[in-house]
């Protein structure tokens, strides 16, 4: 299945970033579209950090106009994670590989493969934007070294399962999975989603480590709520983390 789902596509050689692209052409936009780019020049993760964007991987942002609240708008990370997650099991035909890490990477074969950032403008006002920007590894990975130590050492697509997928090709796979996550987060709410997202957890019932500013607590990964929070079952007792980064 190829196509948009129901968005537009603009595809450039490069750009600093798809997110910042995105709001810089918010204002015309009549509809959904999706932002592709070769290359970025400067591409970040979570917490600001550079997110390195060679050629062959996929960088992408689909910008949105929601008008939800914003604890709901935030929700669309897990979309988003449900929607790589599928497009990747479609690229590849590989239906066990893939897991999914809160808040919001998709491992592959336990290494990280792909992150998403959700930007935001505007929610409350007359003109709201949401960027969900996208990088996936299809073809290189940072170097292990550059990741502290504790976390989730990245992989590339292309070294776990020997397959080279397009950027362009990915999309083709990507945007309609999204479109169906998104008419049923639309139709039916969170629910569908976190019983999905579940499914896929990393790590579901084992201990791991929740980290949040200097503040670190360890337990054991009981799911998430019905906000998304991460439930952990700790010493202290039972505890919904709201945003937080994990550690196995």
């Amino acid at each position: 299945m190829s196509g948009n789902g129901g968005a537009g596509r603009i595809t450039l050689p490069g750009i600093d970033s798809t997110n910042a692209e995105g709001f810089r052409r918010a204002a015309v936009l009549a509809g959904p579209i999706w932002i592709l780019a070769g290359v970025q020049t400067a591409g970040r993760g979570r917490r600001a950090r550079p997110w390195s964007s060679p050629q062959g991987n996929f960088h992408g942002t689909l910008v949105l106009k929601p008008t939800e609240p914003p604890e709901t708008v935030a929700l669309r990370s897990f979309v988003a994670a449900l929607a790589l997650r599928d497009a990747l099991v479609q690229v590849t035909g590989l239906a066990t590989s893939f897991t999914l890490k809160w808040p919001n990477d998709v491992l592959c074969n336990g290494g990280k493969l792909a992150g998403i950032l959700l930007e935001s403008q505007g929610l409350n006002g007359s003109d709201p934007v949401l960027c969900i920007g996208i990088g996936v590894n299809l073809i290189a990975a940072p170097d292990p070294a550059q990741v502290e130590p504790g976390a989730v050492p990245p992989v590339s697509l292309l070294q776990e399962t020997g397959l080279r997928i397009t950027p362009e090709a990915f999309l083709d796979a990507l945007a309609p999975a999204y479109a169906a996550w998104e008419a049923t987060f639309q139709t039916e709410g969170f629910g569908p989603l976190r019983t999905a997202w579940l499914a896929h957890a990393a790590r579901l019932g084992e201990t791991i480590r929740a980290r949040t500013g200097n503040d670190s607590r360890e337990g054991v990964f009981e799911g998430i709520d019905a906000s998304g929070n991460l439930i952990l079952r700790a010493v202290q007792g039972r505890l919904a983390i709201p945003a937080a980064e994990v550690f196995f």
